[in-house]
């Protein structure tokens, strides 16, 4: 009996092997030290600008990029810097923040990174940041503790700033006083003569730390005054907003702080619908200062917020990095003006 031989498998090509740095220091000419300097950006040492040349000529060659991990290990912390995802909607006005934000860090030559920790909070959610070694931690919104903050320090983080309505002990603090938007719509509409004033309240978890300040603020303003205000718990849907239209004339509201722009939009087209006339029935303002509440008819009045400056949060994380033995730093943003239209 003849053996046939099985068809033998193709052979694949051998894999190639990664590009070390002491690759790159062989092709231009330097120590692998000097490589080291190069790539990372390390402003201690002067190198002359033909020897910069040479190095990022010969990784581009080769194909190497360093090794994030090990020069993480070698320091103790990565030049990341990570922000946890937040963990409700966040709106147009704060997504250009953190892309102004992004782009003013990477200028600085730290890597933002946004870290989903669905289901983590407090403690928990800063081991798991921790774990990541970065060398900066901006935290918007609350549920970071001091526990957390000194977890994080230990593990080597240099810098912990929160974006948010109360300080934490250990932490850089960005207060944004969202007390202060309530106030200024409260007192516009006071102002323009309305007296019965209803406040959204979003029934969207986790918006209550932005939304319960907002109320207060509307209620400060009208505080001694003839004006009342009620509370209006509104989920972000058509068939919410539409049910709270329905019943509008029997509340006998004669105005509304929409808690921000794109609720004011919701709950205006609903009251257009039942027939409400806006502003000579009740009138509207909302928060955030978009270009579509400018589209709207009628044109959608407003509070523009203020928020600080990429470029000044950078700056702020750059310093806090550099020195992590600082006093933490504490600044109130945040700024509140009315920009008054047709709909109030």
């Amino acid at each position: 009996m003849v053996q046939i031989p099985e068809p033998s498998a193709p052979s694949s090509p051998a894999p190639r092997s990664v590009p070390t740095s002491a690759d790159v220091a062989r092709l231009a000419g330097v120590s692998r030290a000097t490589v080291s300097y190069v790539l990372n950006n390390t402003s201690a040492v002067r190198i002359s600008e033909p020897t910069r040349r040479r190095v990022h000529e010969a990784a581009k060659e080769l194909g190497y990029v360093p090794h994030a991990a090990a020069r993480s290990l070698r320091a103790g912390h990565s030049l990341m810097v990570l922000m946890p995802a937040p963990a409700i909607p966040v709106g147009p006005l704060y997504s250009r923040f953190i892309n102004e934000l992004q782009w003013a860090l990477s200028r600085l030559d730290y890597t933002v990174v946004q870290y989903g920790t669905i289901g983590l909070h407090g403690d928990d959610a800063a081991r798991a940041w921790a774990e990541l070694r970065p060398v900066a931690v901006l935290v918007p919104g609350s549920g970071l503790g001091p526990e957390g903050v000194a977890l994080l320090k230990r593990s080597g983080t240099r810098a912990v700033v929160t974006l948010g309505p109360e300080s934490v002990e250990g932490a850089h603090a960005l207060l944004m006083d969202h007390e202060s938007v309530g106030h200024c719509a409260g007192a516009h509409l006071y102002a323009r003569g309305r007296r019965r004033i209803g406040v959204v309240v979003p029934e969207e978890p986790g918006l209550d730390v932005f939304s319960r300040p907002r109320l207060d603020g509307v209620r400060r303003a009208l505080h001694g005054t003839d004006g009342t205000v009620t509370d209006l718990p509104l989920a972000y849907e058509e068939q919410a907003a539409a049910r709270l239209a329905a019943d509008w004339r029997d509340l006998g509201l004669d105005a509304v702080f929409a808690y921000n722009d794109e609720y004011a939009m919701l709950l205006m087209r609903a009251l257009q619908d039942e027939g409400v006339r806006i502003p000579e029935e009740t009138a509207v303002i909302g928060a955030d200062d978009l270009m579509l509440g400018r589209l709207l008819r009628p044109r959608l009045s407003t509070v523009h917020l203020e928020l600080p400056s990429g470029r000044d949060l950078a700056e702020l994380v750059d310093r806090a990095v550099r020195n992590p033995g600082a006093v933490p730093e504490t600044h109130r943003v945040l700024g509140a003006t009315v920009v008054p239209r047709e709909s109030s």
